[in-house]
């Protein structure tokens, strides 16, 4: 495939790249957001008139959380949101849907999609099992994560993945075409090289990172289990460098047939800029949107651009509809 990416002007924050179309941004200014502002109000008026409590409650009611047994394993989840487009959120390593994607689930537009977050086996409320980091671990996460919303109901989605999450949504994009709308990734990588395990390796001592940074993971797994699953997260993902090109899922990306959207924070530490534009390349149609000031984390550091970016990507397809 002939790489033909093009930049698109009048980017004042990120910058897009695609292969010969873009998308178009919007602000909170836009007609369908104050109409969509106009009737969630409107709503809320006519069913709950009489407090404020009352109207507040009616507005949260939509998020919902609980256990799904998946392939042997109960699987912590939570929804939020009744719109007809289902998307599910996949987190980093031992991340869950309290560490990750809180802006998310509370912010995407709850009109137009069903938000649905989760914690994959081993992390978070997702326990037991013990995690482990067999060389399958991406494939088990990527069957699972398609199984749960499968389970729950939906009938297609669309994926949301960060960092390993990304991962996971890169392999189930590929091996569960029929159940995938659109797929969004940042933070994600398709191999490993000895770089990307120098900087792994540079992370591997987590008493050495700022108190700030081990908090929530200490919150969810306590220090000592924290650090014993950080360790062997370690040795999970350095089995790739020994793969041929150091590959994750590299002969997938081919397979990637829906709408693709990769995001990429031009300062993240932890993912050098080869990946997210080797997936470009790989991917075919996909779209690269850069976001000059975003790290690893560019989602929760810049939660209300990171959502617009999403939700004009995947609303595209609603509007149609």
């Amino acid at each position: 495939m002939t790489l033909n990416a093009k930049r698109v002007a009048g980017r004042p924050v990120g910058t897009l790249f695609d292969l010969g179309s873009s998308i178009r941004p919007r602000n909170d200014k836009r007609p369908g957001a104050r109409m969509a502002t106009f009737l969630r109000g409107k709503r809320l008026f006519s069913l709950r008139r009489t407090s404020a409590a009352a109207m507040q409650s009616y507005c949260c009611s939509s998020r919902t959380s609980g256990k799904q047994r998946v392939n042997g394993v109960d699987l912590y989840y939570e929804r939020n949101g009744a719109g007809e487009h289902a998307v599910l959120l996949l987190p980093g390593a031992l991340g869950s849907t309290k560490t990750d994607f809180q802006p998310q689930l509370k912010a995407l537009n709850a009109d137009l999609f069903t938000v649905v977050g989760w914690d994959p086996r081993g992390y978070g409320q997702s326990r037991p099992p013990h995690r482990d980091f067999p060389l399958d671990f991406f494939e088990r996460d990527a069957r699972d994560a398609v199984d749960l919303m499968r389970t729950l109901g939906f009938v297609k989605f669309s994926l949301l993945g960060w960092s390993d999450g990304g991962i996971t949504a890169l392999i189930a994009a590929a091996r569960k075409p029929e159940f995938i709308n659109k797929l969004v990734v940042w933070g994600a990588n398709a191999f490993v090289s000895p770089r990307d395990l120098d900087i792994y390796n540079a992370v591997r001592d987590v008493s050495k990172w700022s108190a700030r940074m081990r908090a929530p993971m200490e919150a969810v797994y306590g220090a000592r289990l924290f650090a014993q699953t950080w360790e062997a997260w370690m040795d999970g993902i350095a089995q790739f460098v020994h793969r041929p090109q150091g590959s994750i899922c590299i002969d997938l990306l081919p397979q990637i047939r829906c709408p693709t959207l990769i995001i990429h924070g031009e300062q993240d530490p932890m993912v050098p800029s080869c990946h997210p534009h080797f997936l470009h390349k790989h991917i075919a149609g996909s779209r690269l949107h850069l976001m000059p000031e975003g790290k690893h984390n560019l989602h929760l550091r810049f939660p209300e651009e990171f959502n617009r970016v999403v939700e004009d990507f995947l609303g595209a397809e609603v509007k149609e509809h």
